[in-house]
């Protein structure tokens, strides 16, 4: 099996073409500048010391060494060993509330940060899992299909925002059933749902779709995000607070009931989000409890590198053209006229 470590770099081989592009017509302009003179050939004669094709050559020593040091960054490598692993894991879908009140700073630096933070210390915590995202606000989204693309998932994540979902509320039981459309309907266990939502908006759907989503082996885990106090929503366009039509500021206040009710239905847990490092452990415990299936063999293999060679090509081509001379030596008895001006 052969593969490049780091194909990222594998990019910068479109400069060798640009570079070559560039050379020709330099090359162009030259013989054309040279053709105003007289006829090319006779004039080349002129310039002594000119060895035809000498700068032609250096320019392909240093392009084939641009294009060694380019392979070489990106590390040619060729598998050594290869060995097998049985995977066993779970799948886990976070349910996201992106909605508004989500920007509220009950919880610094606001109740979706802190949401996305704890979700983010989870995937760091799995190893055989998939997992995925919903987000939902108004509407439901899958933003995550179920991967084991850890960093990927991750990195979508980090682009979530309030801004995902325009229709704003706070559907908690479309969001129940996008998450069971997620799963595989084949199978009736090894599915967790994580939702993770202030509760502001009470869904009273969402109660029945827990229970539609226990039956078909999907344990809820709720986490309320916010406080019961609330906290005024700061638009972060204008940086002022938000007000209803009258004018009074509008205050989001964490609904605890809603969210432990989801998951008695759906045979999960619920917490109270306090302090992530807590609330992620306590939910790794949870799916750990739970049975796992095989999620396929995983491959692991040793590669050897051959970055040392394409270095070692691109300093021998760089030797080369460094020694080679653009142009040869001027004797002592050259003339400085050649026969062709002597009339």
């Amino acid at each position: 099996m052969y593969r490049f470590q780091h194909i990222e770099y594998l990019w910068l081989l479109a400069l060798v073409p640009l570079a070559v592009l560039i050379y020709l017509a330099y090359y162009r302009w030259r013989r054309k500048s040279i053709g105003k003179l007289g006829d090319t050939a006779l004039v080349q004669q002129q310039l002594y010391g000119n060895i035809s094709g000498r700068k032609t050559t250096k320019f392909f020593l240093a392009t084939m060494a641009i294009t060694c040091c380019i392979i070489g960054l990106a590390n040619f490598q060729k598998g050594a060993q290869t060995d097998t692993a049985e995977r066993k894991g779970v799948d886990v879908l976070f349910a996201l509330d992106v909605s508004k009140s989500m920007l509220a700073k009950d919880i610094q630096p606001d109740r979706l940060t802190r949401a996305q933070q704890l979700i983010e210390l989870m995937i760091d915590k799995m190893k055989n899992d998939r997992v995925g995202l919903v987000i939902f606000a108004g509407r439901a989204y899958l933003q995550i299909p179920l991967t084991i693309d850890y960093n990927s998932a991750k990195m979508l994540l980090s682009t979530v925002s309030t801004n995902n979902v325009p229709t704003q509320g706070t559907v908690l039981a479309e969001a129940i059933d996008m998450s069971r459309s997620a799963f595989s309907q084949k199978e009736k266990k090894f599915k967790t749902l994580i939702l993770i939502s202030d509760g502001e908006d009470h869904d009273e759907n969402a109660v029945k779709a827990a229970k539609a989503a226990a039956e078909e082996g999907v344990v809820i885990h709720t986490i309320g995000i916010g406080s019961p106090k609330g906290a005024p929503i700061v638009d972060p366009a204008t940086g002022k607070q938000k007000t209803d039509d009258q004018g009074n500021v509008v205050i989001s206040k964490l609904n605890e009931d809603i969210l432990q009710d989801i998951a008695r239905a759906g045979g999960g847990s619920y917490q109270l989000f306090n302090n992530a490092g807590i609330v992620a452990g306590n939910l790794t415990d949870a799916i750990a409890t739970m049975e796992s299936r095989s999620m396929g063999t995983l491959v692991y293999s040793e590669y050897e590198s051959y970055f040392q060679y394409f270095l070692a090509a691109a300093l021998l081509f760089s030797v080369i053209g460094y020694w080679i001379p653009t142009s040869g030596k001027i004797s002592a008895s050259t003339p400085l006229f050649s026969q062709h001006n002597e009339k």
